[in-house]
């Protein structure tokens, strides 16, 4: 796995500015006596600087990549102590590691990444429905709680958690359980993501300290 991944770069000019010139945001060939001091200095400052987040990015990266490998190695050699063969990699499921001590432990935690699809526009309308008869009797918070579900971000994109909130809610309304039964059908699974934890304590009746490392976005 740690072969495959792709490095980040830092960008180059597609043509080297000749010496005593440096290329500007336009693409025009600028005179250095022609920087202002601390336009020279902030130039090397970003470039210092995310010199050193390529290098910790590309770091991260090959961290995640060990990770894996060495969770997949370890998943396959248990398998293979109790006869088992082993399908697939360690990234499909849910697992926790721990030090012999217990003081040192890791977790693997995959999370599916839904869509939801054109049955929750009927689910909408069978919950608007509910509320338009049941006016009188309807806490403002149930009201506010199926508007916000509906409401879109600026990609489009519905609460997973505000919808999810409204299949916990019963009501013995036959509608309001057809648009429970609407939101899902609606879920569609497109993708799943692996989030990996690590934790530490100094000892075993204490609570775990979180090492804060986000392999999610690597």
């Amino acid at each position: 796995m740690t072969a495959d991944i792709p490095q980040i770069t830092l960008p180059t000019p597609a043509v080297t500015p000749p010496d005593g010139f440096i290329m500007d945001g336009k693409g025009r060939l600028v005179p250095t006596g022609q920087i202002k001091p601390h336009q020279d200095l902030e130039d090397q400052m970003v470039r210092k600087v995310l010199g050193y987040a390529v290098d910790l990015a590309n770091q991260i990266k090959r961290f995640k990549g060990h990770v894996f490998d060495d969770a997949n190695t370890f998943m396959s050699l248990a398998a293979e102590e109790y006869g088992v063969t082993k399908r697939g990699a360690v990234g499909k499921g849910n697992v926790t590691f721990m030090s012999f001590d217990g003081l040192m432990k890791f977790q693997i935690a995959v999370a599916d990444r839904l869509a939801f699809g054109p049955e929750l526009q009927i689910a909408r309308g069978q919950f608007e429905s509910c509320i338009v008869d049941w006016a009188d009797g309807v806490r403002a918070e149930l009201r506010a709680l199926v508007d916000s579900a509906f409401q879109t971000d600026k990609e489009g994109q519905v609460s997973r958690d505000a919808i999810f909130r409204l299949l916990r809610l019963d009501f013995d309304d036959e509608r309001w359980k057809s648009g429970q039964n609407a939101i899902r059908d609606s879920i569609r699974v497109i993708g799943s993501k692996a989030y990996t934890r690590f934790y530490i304590r100094p000892d075993p009746q204490a609570a775990w300290q979180a090492v804060p490392i986000d392999l999610a976005a690597a």
